[in-house]
Order: structure tokens, then sequence, then C-alpha cells
């Protein structure tokens, strides 16, 4: 969880940084918008796992469920505003909220390589 967490911050600050060069205004805040909204979305998931499964204060599931749908209708509203104010561009919307998803799949071949170099020694 560590890799994939620190990705997504270094992912978001490059976009952030790249973006505003590659894209017009109103897409590069959509990508900073949308890859904020994901990221802390995901680190408080996060946090919200990693203490709610502790042997020692295990939480109820329909807690852990709750939580994870509180977050979930926070992030669609301030998405529903952000588009509906026309303040971002959906796309850039939607490519910044495909950050963890890169960043998932960065680690996965980064253990696919260490699992394929492993066994070719």
């Amino acid at each position: 969880m560590g890799f994939v967490t620190r990705a997504n911050w270094v992912i978001l600050a490059l976009a952030a940084v790249l973006g505003p060069i590659i894209f017009s205004a109103d897409v590069a805040l959509g990508v900073t918008c949308g890859g904020l909204i994901v990221t802390i979305n995901f680190h408080l998931l996060s946090r919200t796992l990693e203490k709610g499964l502790r042997p020692t204060h295990l939480s109820s599931g329909n807690v852990i469920l709750a939580k994870y749908y509180v977050r979930f209708l926070i992030s669609a509203v301030i998405i529903f505003f952000l588009i509906s104010k026309h303040l971002v561009d959906p796309l850039g919307l939607i490519l910044g909220l495909s950050v963890v998803v890169v960043s998932v799949t960065l680690a996965t071949v980064c253990e696919l390589m260490k699992l394929i170099f492993r066994e070719a020694v």
C-alpha cells in the first residue's frame, strides 16, 4: 500500500506541474482537481482499512462501508459542482481521476518485474 500511496502523490505532483504546460488552463485544473480528489480519497480509504482491520480493534464491515459511501458521496458532490459550474474540463477531470489507476498499474508492473527477474537468476 505504501508504494501506491507514494506513487499517487508523485504522479499528482507531476500532473499538476506538467498539466499547465501541456494542456489549456481548464483542462490542467481538471487534471489537478481530479488527481487531488482521487488521491485524498485513496489515502482516507487506506487509513480506514488499516484502522478498521487491526486485530486489536476490528471494526464492523458496516462501519467501513458507511465511511466508504460517505467519501464516495462527498467526491460525487465535488465532481458535480466542478463540472456543473464549468470550473474544470470534464476530460481533464477524468484524466486526473485516473491517478490511482496509473499508480496501481505501475505497482503491478514493478512486482511482475521483480518476479520475472528473480526467477531468471
